[in-house]
């Protein structure tokens, strides 16, 4: 049987589209079109890093030119549009999926209390009960209004104390939610006080949440191997994301395909039947420049194969070892990705110290203009009055 081929191309714009970048950005970006891009995406990753603009908001902001991160505030907060939990890392996620996380609450309880019972956090679960009475009685609380226990040694997360170690693992277990945050410092409550009752008391079983998994997994991704789907929400193994590949090719849901990398090598991965006439439309020709945590970036070895693009955080890099910067964020154009730029808020400055073009990419009067004209969108973003750009930054 002849398996078809997904050309690199075809491969890119459907990634791109079913990422949400192959549109020109419209849209008020709060309230119920919020709402639908998060849905669309499955779930945005939180990050504190603010050089610039935190992970999620860049991420929103991409697909909508008028997101103010105010909106994801209110879709949390007030709305409760959104729960936040973890994926690959801590996420917001449409509130409409909290059903399928009961599976992630209880494999993170016993993967969490296996890890931490044997380290120095060890006596967090009786510091658990403790807590979770105080916020019974007390209302929403954040860590640091849980206790002062702290244990000194190493330094960092190492030295958590037991109660903080104690609100994370009722989170994580499921037993409290995010109800909202006070700057970037999560505030928790009961889930009864946060989940509308018809997500917290709905209770699918594992199996219905496995093939759920693997389906939107799929669906966001337009093909992949069983091992992406399995790592795309990071809840189903590596062994149920394959038998549910294997049930799908059985029943025809699925189709093998072989999808062409840039190098024009060939990946065997599964897709739905009609992925050959799916819309794959080509992205507007602007620049963009993205989160490093962008969900078409955040498999950096899809990135890889898909667009040759090579990119590795250096925060934990020594400054004298960097390649290019503490917190570089790739730049995109169309369905290349062209480079990566340093910059940095600076007061209402918005300090750009460098831009590293890809292997083959010129950057010719056209391509310079546009970039700059993303610097100067990302500026208004970022509340900055203006763009300075340091001397030689055009590496």
């Amino acid at each position: 049987m002849n398996v078809p081929i997904i050309t690199n191309a075809h491969a890119r714009r459907l990634f791109l589209h079913r990422h949400g970048l192959c549109h020109a950005g419209s849209g008020t970006g709060r309230g119920d079109d919020l709402a639908g891009v998060l849905d669309d995406l499955g779930f945005v990753q939180l990050d504190s890093v603010n050089t610039f603009a935190r992970a999620h908001d860049l991420i929103l902001w991409a697909r909508r030119g008028s997101y103010r991160p105010r909106a994801l505030e209110l879709a949390l907060a007030r709305d409760r549009a959104v729960f936040e939990h973890w994926t690959h890392d801590a996420a917001a996620i449409p509130m409409a999926f909290y059903p399928h996380w009961k599976l992630r609450f209880d494999r993170d309880a016993a993967r969490l209390r296996d890890r931490w019972g044997k380290d120095r956090r060890a006596g967090f679960l009786e510091k658990a009960e403790q807590v979770l009475t105080q916020i019974q009685a007390q209302g929403g609380c954040s860590s640091s209004d849980v206790g002062t226990d702290e244990v000194k040694g190493s330094g960092g997360w190492w030295d958590w104390h037991p109660s903080k170690t104690a609100l994370e693992y009722l989170w994580r277990s499921g037993q409290l939610s995010v109800c909202h945050r006070t700057g970037f410092r999560k505030v928790y409550d009961l889930p009864e006080r946060v989940i509308p009752a018809e997500y917290l008391n709905a209770r699918p079983h594992p199996e219905e949440t496995i093939e759920w998994l693997c389906e939107q997994a799929l669906d966001r991704l337009g093909f992949a191997t069983s091992g992406e789907l399995a790592a795309f929400w990071d809840t189903a193994t590596p062994a149920e994301a394959k038998d549910w590949c294997r049930a799908a090719l059985a029943d025809g849901r699925v189709i093998e395909v072989d999808v062409e990398g840039v190098d024009g090598k060939l990946r065997r991965s599964v897709a739905r039947p009609d992925v050959m006439d799916a819309p794959a439309p080509a992205p507007p020709g602007k620049v963009r420049i993205v989160s490093p945590f962008d969900p078409a970036l955040r498999d950096r070895k899809r990135a890889e194969r898909l667009f040759g693009f090579h990119y590795r955080i250096e925060i934990f890099v020594p400054e004298a070892k960097r390649q290019y910067g503490y917190y570089v964020f790739p730049v995109m154009e169309g369905d290349r990705l062209i480079g990566r730029i340093d910059m940095r808020r600076k007061g209402a400055v918005l300090a750009v110290r460098g831009f590293w073009p890809e292997p083959g990419v010129r950057m010719g009067a056209g391509r310079l203009a546009k970039l700059e004209a993303e610097l100067a969108r990302a500026a208004r973003f970022g509340g900055c009055d203006a763009v300075q750009s340091e001397d030689g930054w055009l590496r």
